[in-house]
Parts: C-alpha cells; structure tokens; sequence
C-alpha cells in the first residue's frame, strides 16, 4: 500500500502543545510505542533501513508541523528503496566547543562531523540534530554534516594569545572515526596539527578505523599526550548488529584496544552504555576481555535519554525486544526517580537508586579485581608550542 506525507500541527516545544499534565505514564508510553511501530505508515520498512540503527524518523522537536503518512487510495506496488548516506559541508566559525560540566573530565571537545554514521540507536547525540531541523532517527544517520576546515580553524584557536593548553577531547559527541572519516580525513588532519602543537588529547571512538593513525599516535604518546578510549557495548556481535550496525564488531573493538597497548598508547575501555536487561549482565566480560587486550583504564555510563530519545529507544525496543521494553524502562525509572531519565550534574551518567548502586559495585569490583588503575593517566600540557603561522614566504636562513 503506499503511502503519502502530508504536514500536521506538531507537538514541539516551541508549540507550547505538551505539558507535565500530559505527560503518560511507563506503560501507556509503552503501549503507544507498540501501535506506532505496528502502524506500516510510522515505522520504516526493514529492508529500507537495512544497517541502520534507529527504526523510526519522528519529526525534529523544534519544527512547527510533523510529516503524516497517509494512504492515498491509489492501490500501486511501489519499489523499496535503501536510504542513501547523504554528506552536507559545514562551515563553522570555531571548532573548539567549551563546556562547564563538572562531571566531564574535559572542559573543551571537537567534533568534525555531526551526526553519526555508526547509528548506534542509544547515541545521546541524536537529540542534537534537531538544531538542524532533522529527526533524531534516521536523518542522525543519513543526513550527516563534515567540517573539512576544521583543522585550519584549529590551528587559528591554537595560535590565539593567552590560549591555556588543557586536554582536547575528541569525538565527545559524535564519532570521529566513524565511516564517512575515510573519505574526508579530517580527524587525521585534526591529529596533525594537534601533534605539530604538542597539545594533549583524548579520543573516543568504537572504530577500528583509528589503526590508521598509528603513526601520529604513536609520536604523541612518546611525549604524553594522547590516549584512546574503545567504547564496547557487548560482545554478542547479533545485539550490536542490531543497536550499532555499521560500528565495528565488538571482536574488532577488542582487536583495536590490543594493536593500540602493543604500539605503546594508553587504552581506556568504556562499558557504554549500560541498557538494563539488554546488556548489563555483560560488564565483567566485558572488562575482561578488554584488559585481556591491554586496556588499563575503563569507565561506564548507564544509558541517558534526553529529549526524544525516549521514544526512539521505545520504537527500537518494540522492534527488537518487545517483551524487555516494560522491563527495561521500569529499571531505568528507578535510576532516575520515577522519571525515564534526568540530566543532573553527577548522576545523570550513573544513576541513583538500588539498580544503579549494584551496577557501580559491580563495575567497581570487577575493574579492582582484574587490576584497572584506579588514577586516570595524566597527560603533559608543559610541551605547548602554539602553530607557526604559514605565510607563504620562504625563509631567509
């Protein structure tokens, strides 16, 4: 049956249209998470989104109308088409991002494209492409956004009198190394400079794709300067084909945590992030196989939902796990008091409650157990050397 989009008054923020009052209750969002994914006019057709993460494409949270889907009455087959990655340039006027959170180890990031190509469903960056007028669900995935100036850009901050060198955490919203990473190189040219500076930094990622960079990585942890966090989420490669489809296998993850020990850089596992009943009962695991590989450091975080990540995650539970998603939500309420998540300063990583204090303890038992350092590595901020500037004019001497 195809279908037509016509536009609808959207309940956004900006329309005022939701409020506390209204706000249903864990079983009724539950169950209307399982009319909309059993309605063929909301959810995306699974051999459309083939390697895609998210099942649905709400309309973004500030638009002032959604997109309906609708029968038209025309009775025609019409052909399924896959969704193509589509790359837009951005052109920004900085490219250090600051931040005053004070439960981030980091109070400065750069992310050289927006929007994920892993399509990792639980990404909390989904939210962000609202800001761009585009869903937190497929468009996340498909409509992405690189920052090929970034390096240049960088180099101008780094030259900018009274700049105070501190670690630059790379990749803190979206994958630096995610696929698209191939064709652009920006991270690689990002690297360059941050090299040439002697200026620490801290990357995150769940590609293998860092390999590549071997080379500058390996210079700049000779001086203290870099070391690489591997996020692992499971090690069942079914449920991350499922959660994180075009991220690398969790074999891989564990390969890439052994190739960065063996070439001298410091390794962090990242058990992240925790989706009760979906993969907690994986952590010791988990931080075993990574310290197997060499990592010495490791972290988690318990899933966080801002914005309409709920529901995104709802539609993907209904998708996938339709008989945990009650389960799953119950005990996230409990770690956020009654609420399906809060953004509060200390605890929206780890939650509170008797569900989150058992997975700290766990965490925290398994990580002394197997010998995970108990100190984060310091990196040196000593060896700063600001970019020369290129002028063009060949030099005299």
């Amino acid at each position: 049956m195809p279908v037509r989009a016509r536009d609808i008054p959207s309940a956004s923020p900006r329309s005022g249209a939701v409020s506390a009052k209204a706000r249903p209750s864990a079983a009724e969002a539950a169950e209307a998470a399982r009319r909309r994914m059993a309605d063929p006019a909301y959810r995306i057709d699974a051999e459309s989104r083939r390697g895609r993460g998210a099942v649905s494409n709400p309309t973004g949270r500030y638009e002032p109308s959604a997109r309906e889907d609708f029968d038209d009455g025309w009775d025609l087959d019409e052909e399924l088409y896959r969704l193509p990655t589509e790359v837009t340039i951005e052109k920004p006027r900085t490219i250090i991002a600051r931040n005053d959170s004070p439960d981030l180890g980091f109070d400065r990031s750069i992310n050289p494209y927006r929007g994920c190509e892993h399509g990792c469903v639980y990404c909390f960056a989904r939210p962000s492409h609202a800001f761009q007028g585009l869903s937190s669900g497929i468009d996340f995935e498909t409509k992405l956004f690189a920052k090929p100036s970034a390096p240049d850009l960088l180099a101008k901050e780094l030259r900018s009198p009274g700049y105070e060198p501190k670690v630059i955490a790379l990749g803190a919203n979206t994958d630096p190394y995610q696929p698209i990473e191939r064709r652009f190189r920006t991270t690689r040219a990002v690297l360059e400079v941050l090299d040439r500076a002697n200026h620490p930094v801290g990357i995150v990622t769940k590609s293998a794709l860092v390999i590549r960079d071997l080379d500058i990585l390996r210079r700049m942890a000779d001086r203290q300067l870099v070391k690489v966090a591997i996020s692992v989420t499971t090690l069942d490669p079914k449920l991350a084909r499922r959660m994180e489809p075009r991220a690398a296998s969790p074999a891989r993850r564990v390969d890439t945590i052994r190739q960065l020990a063996a070439a001298g850089i410091p390794v962090t596992v990242l058990v992240a992030p925790i989706i009760p009943a979906i993969n907690d009962h994986e952590i010791e695991a988990i931080l075993q196989a990574a310290h197997a590989a060499g990592a010495r450091e490791a972290g988690y975080v318990l899933l966080r939902l801002p914005h309409d990540l709920k529901d995104l995650m709802r539609d993907w539970l209904a998708e996938h796990y339709p008989d945990r998603l009650n389960r799953v939500f119950s005990l996230l309420q409990g770690a956020h008091g009654g609420a399906d998540y809060k953004a509060e300063w200390r605890t929206r990583q780890t939650g509170v409650g008797p569900f989150a204090w058992m997975i700290g303890r766990r965490f925290e038992i398994a990580a002394a157990r197997l010998g995970y350092a108990t100190r984060s590595f310091r990196m040196r901020t000593d060896l700063f050397s600001p970019p020369s500037r290129d002028t063009g004019q060949l030099s005299l001497f």
